[in-house]
């Protein structure tokens, strides 16, 4: 009975306290919803509160008490007084710690600096005055710390030093002071209380990347080449020294107060602290020089130049501008990571996790290459690639356990996926670098279930051959049950469809094979083969999907089609469009993902003309061959549930009538039996 029905019948009192109780219990019932709001409240809060009440380390003017005059020193640094404004001795009973345990900023944060770049195969700068002028690569003045809208570009050029062509390192020399005073620490007027000098390599040591050789498997060595001596192949990595012409530097305005021990490692790799060791009373506090970030994130190692003596002149691009601290310590943090992910990899060391630093160059690749609204659509499609194939997979297994016989079912279809796959994945392998693990997890995944799906269909035993075979035992295939008509017209037309497709792929393949032996070259015939056989399956693969949608036509049916993992897979296939063109795989796979397209539109159209009749089997195996017609199905769930109830009280009615019949004719009389 309708909840409204029973609050109607029960008196006034009882139905307004009962519906109070419902009220309290839901009221006090634990939701997550509300728990998950709370927290993203109490964040938010937090998070405002925070900003609200940060406080930074801009300049005010103060009085000097030694000169009476007016300077400008960092504010809102603590305990921690003004660099400027320094003791000059410590605090009676102090020790100067070697390290200082917390560091302030050592000039406002938003002033404004003179900084020259200069580049040389030493870390020992020389003078700024006698450096040649095209290795000064970057000279500006009065920078402004904390401006966002300040940015300076500069390109150039430079010959490259016979050092660095010898797998020397090209450094980099960063001269920072205050606007107006002297840089070059050899100037007599150079103070470090106004002025830094930091060296930074911009030539980064990375392995080798392997070169795949190939050749022409048919060449001829007569022809006047003569015959490369065999390299043996190294069993360490080779590391050279590489190059990227892109050179960012950020400073870092608003990194504050903060504790030198407790820096991440990132940070603190940046961090230059004050020269003279200069501490506050206490010994224990000392102060920094603004952060500069040599910003390495985006140099992709496939834009790397190896350096050797070819390279005789290399340019150089610099921008400079600020960055917030937030910012730079997820890209500094990520950087390192993979960095040392990649070194660890590179010598065969075990890294954490499950990458080795190309994972990350893959998604900074896509990030650089890619629209910004194209890649926020990749982000969200690929949340839905990863649920609509596990649907997929999941509704394709449901779909042949219920199964109840091979009505529609391409058996050599099957056999024909479970090679074509492993064909891909073998390709997919030999090519490795080119792609990503989640291509291959999925091409595994799918090799499974399509054994699987063999053993649902037939019954694969283990048989003596016959007498004169190479090899005493081999698979054979059964039938699971004696065929009925329908499953015998199934395999009659599943082997009309392979004969016209033997006809079809195999004079191709045989065509592509002498094309590609005689006009490409290969690793070896091992990867000859395999390239071969993957370059037909992704050519012509979709010919292997065409005996069911003849199987569809035959049987003017598709009733005993997995729907539900046919959509989820056509639904992926659009899907692997757009990841075409984002993530990095070989060209044939790339081609592939139209592949499906076709063949999908062609379901499409096969699901529209052959309406679902239900003295078919359906895609769970029943109905068909029952003797009895089928019942009608409800499609109204309502219809349906009020024909149960109906047929319900009949079926007691029709009870109750006849117990009343045998009481009233004195049919049970003498029925019962004696108790022993």
């Amino acid at each position: 009975m309708p909840a409204e029905g029973v609050a109607a019948v029960l008196p006034p009192q009882q139905g307004a306290q009962g519906q109070r109780r419902r009220q309290q219990q839901q009221g006090s019932g634990f939701s997550f919803n509300r728990l998950l709001l709370g927290g993203a409240v109490y964040l938010a809060v937090n998070t405002g509160l925070s900003w609200y009440v940060q406080k930074d380390q801009r300049g005010v003017e103060v009085e000097d008490p030694v000169t009476g005059k007016q300077i400008r020193v960092a504010s809102n640094i603590g305990e921690i007084p003004a660099f400027q404004l320094r003791p000059k001795e410590l605090d009676e009973g102090a020790e100067r710690a070697v390290l200082p345990r917390m560091v302030a900023p050592i000039w406002p944060q938003d002033s404004h600096l003179d900084i020259v770049v200069t580049v040389s195969p030493s870390s020992d700068p020389a003078p700024i005055a006698k450096t040649p002028a095209e290795y000064v690569v970057l000279n500006e003045k009065r920078f402004h710390m904390s401006n966002s809208s300040d940015k300076r570009h500069v390109d150039g050029k430079f010959t490259v030093p016979r050092e660095v062509q010898h797998n020397g390192t090209l450094w980099g020399h960063f001269f920072v002071g205050l606007a107006g005073s002297a840089l070059d620490p050899r100037d007599p007027a150079w103070s470090s209380d106004t002025a830094y000098h930091m060296a930074y390599p911009l030539t980064q040591y990375l392995p080798k990347k392997k070169v795949a050789k190939t050749r022409s498997l048919l060449g001829s060595r007569a022809e006047g080449e003569d015959a490369e001596p065999e390299i043996p192949e190294p069993k360490t990595p080779i590391i050279t020294n590489h190059y990227h012409p892109n050179a960012s530097l950020s400073f870092i305005p608003a990194v504050g107060v903060k504790e030198l021990n407790a820096m991440p490692p990132a940070m603190k790799h940046f961090i230059r602290l004050e020269r003279s060791g200069a501490r506050d009373g206490s010994g224990q506090h000392g102060w920094y020089y603004p952060l500069l970030f040599v910003n390495t994130f985006w140099q992709l190692n496939k834009d790397m130049i190896p350096l050797n003596e070819t390279v005789k002149e290399l340019p150089i691009r610099i921008d400079l501008n600020n960055m917030a601290a937030w910012q730079f310590q997820i890209m500094a943090n990520i950087e390192m990571n993979s960095k040392e992910n990649a070194r660890q990899a590179a010598f065969g060391n075990p890294v954490p996790g499950t990458g080795d630093g190309s994972e990350i160059e893959m998604v900074k690749e896509i990030l650089i290459d890619n629209n910004p609204i194209l890649l926020a659509i990749t982000a969200v499609v690929t949340v839905a690639h990863v649920i609509l194939e596990t649907l997929a997979f999941g509704s394709d297994i449901a779909h042949y356990r219920k199964k109840k016989d091979n009505v529609g079912i391409s058996v050599r279809s099957i056999l024909a996926n479970v090679f074509m796959q492993a064909v891909i994945f073998l390709y997919l392998l030999d090519n490795s670098q080119n792609t990503s693990w989640m291509i291959l997890g999925s091409q595994v995944v799918g090799i499974v279930i399509e054994f699987w799906k063999i053993t649902t269909v037939v019954d694969v035993r283990w048989r003596p051959t016959p007498p004169g075979s190479w090899v005493p035992y081999w698979f054979v295939f059964e039938d699971k049950h004696k065929l009925t008509e329908t499953e015998e017209k199934t395999k009659e037309y599943d082997q009309i469809a392979f004969k016209y497709m033997y006809i079809v792929a195999v004079p191709l393949l045989i065509a592509y094979g002498i094309y590609s032996l005689m006009y490409e070259t290969h690793k070896s015939w091992y990867s000859f083969i395999i390239t071969t056989l993957v370059g037909s399956v992704y050519t012509y693969g979709f010919l292997m999907m065409v005996p069911s949608l003849y199987i569809n036509y035959r049987l003017k049916s598709v009733a005993h089609m997995p729907a539900k993992a046919m959509m989820y897979k056509f639904l992926n296939t659009f899907i692997d469009d757009l990841f075409a063109f984002t993530i990095k795989m070989p060209l044939l796979h790339r081609l592939a993902t139209f592949r499906d397209d076709v063949i999908f539109f062609i379901y499409l159209y096969q699901k529209w003309a052959y309406k679902t009749d239900y003295s078919r089997v359906n895609e769970f195996g029943q109905g068909g061959d029952d003797d009895e017609e089928p019942p009608k199905l409800v499609e109204n769930k309502e219809k349906k549930d009020e024909a149960n109830q109906d047929a319900k009280k009949q079926a007691v009615k029709a009870a109750l009538e006849d117990k009343a019949k045998a009481k009233a004719s004195g049919a049970d009389t003498g029925s019962a039996t004696k108790r022993k």
